[in-house]
């Protein structure tokens, strides 16, 4: 029962992380010519490289990717950008918020799988022999640079927003 918690935790990660790539394209190409698209471009080379070292996990686990969950993350993400799409522009203050807090949240998690799986391998050789303690440092470290972005997205997007009415109600924020 271990193996199959193990190769579905690792699939959900690997999932996510491939919703979490999709998304910075879209934010790349969003915003491409303003002072974002290196901050964009770097945190996407990280999780990618973070998803390498995921991957060669699961191969030497030999722990096949799993074509549901991947499906799966590749539905949520087209969701979430609907979901987006409807809330404010491409490159709209709003949108760039909560973009952030979803990559936000993905490196979290990440935080968490890198800290769970460094856990476990003091009592599993077979998770032994990566650098968990290293990568769970690049996770932290990506996760504070995300927030200080995020911030000055939230301070953009509600800048004068005391009063402003929901456009999809009459209530007041």
């Amino acid at each position: 029962m271990a193996d199959e918690y193990l190769a579905t935790y690792l699939n959900d990660h690997l999932a996510g992380s491939l919703a979490a790539i999709e998304l910075l394209e879209h934010l790349e190409t969003a915003y491409a010519a303003t002072h974002l698209a290196s901050f964009f471009v770097e945190l996407r080379r990280e999780i990618s490289a973070d998803r390498q070292e995921l991957q060669r996990l699961m191969d030497r686990l030999e722990v096949s990717e799993s074509r549901p969950r991947k499906l799966s993350a590749w539905l949520t993400g087209k969701l979430t950008e609907i979901k987006l799409r409807f809330d404010d522009s491409p490159c709209g203050p709003l949108r760039l918020l909560e973009s952030l807090e979803v990559l936000g949240l993905g490196i979290h998690g990440k935080l968490a799988l890198w800290r769970a799986l460094g856990a476990a391998a003091d009592s599993s050789p077979a998770l032994q022999g990566f650098d968990y303690e290293g990568l769970a440092q690049r996770a932290e470290e990506q996760r504070w640079r995300v927030e200080v972005v995020r911030l000055e997205a939230a301070k953009t997007a509600f800048t004068n927003a005391s009063g402003v009415k929901n456009r999809n109600s009459s209530a007041t924020l």
